[in-house]
């Protein structure tokens, strides 16, 4: 024990006077009285001659030195060392991410951190104010700030594991914002550390305490999912899967592929430590429906044990061809699987009934609603300014673009080509020095590819990679390969559903088999759903439609649940794991407050003698 005032033990000299005043003798008054019978053990007390008296057994006197004592005591301000509970404003980030939902500790790493935060909020001063978040896919504020702890404690209880990764820059950025101009604030941030790393976040004047949760990684987690048709045979499917061990033990499981819940293919499994294991299943796909993978085994995270994905049987892709006559390209469509071509020398109507409709140097009166692909010619509202360029030298292309897979453009030769500035709705797939060739991006919801130079007046049709691009471009532009990849989203993320014609009603049935019903704008094209929080098969209901889509966490820094002693912060530096630290705790106070409970127990005991 400290004290922060020694010299209040001078007051300690202030007990001998007490004890004086109860040694000296009771200066008596002399009153007539009819009789001293009543009076003989008082005047007892009076015979004695001296000024001072023996001291006797007194409660009043030791209550009146404890007191005493105790009001010294208390001026001293003693203190002990522990943990520190001062401070304007703590900022309590809960870390609500699937990795979170980790049973490594009881019971889950999440009911942890909550305790830890409800903990926090016991050791705030009345002066103290706080703010509860809550981070996962995204954040939200459970608290405002205050200082009423009833009511953080209600939002600490709110708070819930989700099974979406973690966005934590968000979480600490709204920190920052909340924090800027206080004296006095602290971020305590309770988390297991399996992040993503935070880029571009500036951290160096946050005040951040990390709080590690979790004390193992043992886990196994499907962290990649695909589904696509055999090229070998139409009417099979490739199921692409990753299952990753994240323990530093070989794992021995099981993995199931079942297909609309019935077990298609199990296959054993041995992974070594910090390894993944990648498996392709070819199987029969007698009618849409969902492909689910998962494995057996027990570990601490059951949200990564399976992923789902919706699979359509491919349809026939109807492409109306519009050119003066360009035979290269017309025989290329055509030899492509699955495309119903249609070819016009103009566009008289809308385009209706196609899927994709290809304007070959020809500018349509009414533009087209279906997605298009547009070589060398432009729509009303794509640019700013069209020029033109002459031999333009490809400089950079974009091969990681699904668009460009498989594809070259080596030895291409371009005569002249439309000079345009890239717009903020598309992204450059093929570049010169002066002009982007190739845009890929959607305008006014309408997949657009945009070819910037007429194909005849260059060398592209002779090579290979022709062929390949438009293969590409059509899958890329097909309306049901689209809203086929729509139906598999990442936890957190909204699911857009677009209506082919308004419905007045739709109900969702979540994974956990309850329906609810969803709120419709009237009039609305499509539906945007966001609580996705949660991974599993949901189906919306809307009309006479109903729709699957699969939510799925396939996320590998949430799998990796092992405990980080830091959490980087981009080239800012790191925050890292803190013990309890040390402060001085006064306890003035407590003893302040024995000292009243003595002078109350001194004025009762005094009454109740004097009753």
């Amino acid at each position: 024990m400290n004290f922060l005032a020694p010299t209040a033990f001078a007051f300690a000299a202030a007990i001998p006077v007490v004890i004086v005043f109860y040694l000296l003798k009771r200066k008596r008054v002399v009153k007539l009285v009819s009789s001293s019978l009543l009076w003989q053990k008082f005047l007892a007390e009076t015979q004695a001659s001296a000024p001072f008296q023996r001291l006797r057994h007194n409660w009043l006197l030791l209550l009146q030195i404890l007191m005493l004592a105790l009001v010294v005591f208390a001026l001293t301000r003693p203190y002990f060392a522990g943990e520190r509970r001062e401070g304007a404003l703590y900022v309590a980030i809960l870390d609500a991410s699937a990795s979170m939902q980790s049973t490594d500790v009881s019971p889950s790493r999440f009911d942890v951190a909550r305790q830890q935060a409800l903990e926090l909020v016991a050791g705030m001063k009345d002066a103290d104010q706080m703010i509860v978040l809550q981070a996962a896919s995204s954040t939200r504020v459970m608290q405002s700030n205050t200082s009423e702890k009833n009511a953080l404690r209600r939002a600490i209880e709110a708070c819930k594991p989700t099974d979406s990764p973690t966005r934590l820059s968000d979480a600490l950025k709204l920190a920052q914002t909340l924090i800027k101009n206080r004296s006095f604030a602290e971020v305590h941030l309770y988390s297991d550390g399996a992040v993503d790393e935070i880029e571009d976040m500036h951290i160096k004047d946050i005040p951040a305490v990390y709080h590690k949760i979790g004390e193992r990684s043992d886990n196994l987690g499907v962290v990649k999912l695909g589904v696509k048709a055999n090229p070998d045979d139409a009417r099979q499917k490739a199921v692409f899967t990753s299952v990753g061990n994240y323990s530093d033990k070989p794992k021995r499981t099981e993995l199931e592929l079942r297909f609309n819940g019935r077990l298609l293919e199990t296959r054993p499994l041995n992974i070594p430590p910090g390894a993944t294991a990648q498996e392709v299943f070819v199987v029969p796909q007698p009618e849409d429906g969902v492909f689910t993978v998962g494995v057996t085994a027990n570990d601490d995270l059951a949200a990564d044990n399976q992923a789902s994905m919706v699979s359509l049987l491919p349809q026939p892709v109807k492409v109306l061809l519009v050119s003066s006559g360009n035979r290269f390209l017309e025989k290329t469509l055509r030899a492509i699987d699955n495309v119903e071509l249609s070819v016009a020398s103009s566009l008289l109507d809308d385009a209706a009934g196609n899927d994709i409709v290809v304007l070959d140097g020809v500018t349509p009166v009414e533009w087209p609603k279906p997605n298009v692909l547009a070589i060398h010619v432009a729509r009303p509202g794509w640019f700013d300014n069209v020029g033109e360029v002459e031999y333009p030298s490809i400089v950079d292309v974009k091969l990681t673009h699904a668009l460009l897979r498989f594809v070259n453009f080596d030895n291409v030769d371009i005569a002249k080509s439309m000079a345009v500035k890239t717009p903020s709705w598309s992204i450059p797939l093929v570049d010169s020095q002066k002009t982007p060739l190739i845009l890929v991006g959607e305008f006014e919801r309408q997949s657009v590819v945009w070819v910037a130079f007429d194909t005849l007046e260059s060398t592209w049709p002779l090579r290979v990679a022709y062929p390949i691009f438009m293969q590409n471009a059509i899958d890329w532009l097909n309306p049901a390969l689209a809203n086929a990849g729509q139906l598999a989203v990442r936890s957190g993320e909204p699911f857009r559903l677009p209506l082919m014609e308004p419905v007045e009603s739709a109900t969702l049935t979540l994974p956990d088999g309850s329906v609810k019903p969803l709120d419709l704008d009237e009039g609305a094209s499509e539906i945007i759903f966001g609580a996705t929080a949660y991974h599993g098969i949901y189906k919306i209901a809307a009309g006479t439609n109903t729709t699957q889509f699969c939510v799925n966490l396939l996320d590998d820094a949430e799998s990796n649940i092992k405990p980080q002693e830091e959490i980087e912060f981009g080239r800012y530096g790191a925050v890292a794991a803190t013990a309890s630290r040390k402060a001085n705790m006064e306890i003035w106070r407590w003893i302040a407050l024995a000292g009243l409970g003595v002078l109350l127990f001194e004025w009762w005991y005094y009454h109740r003698r004097t009753a």
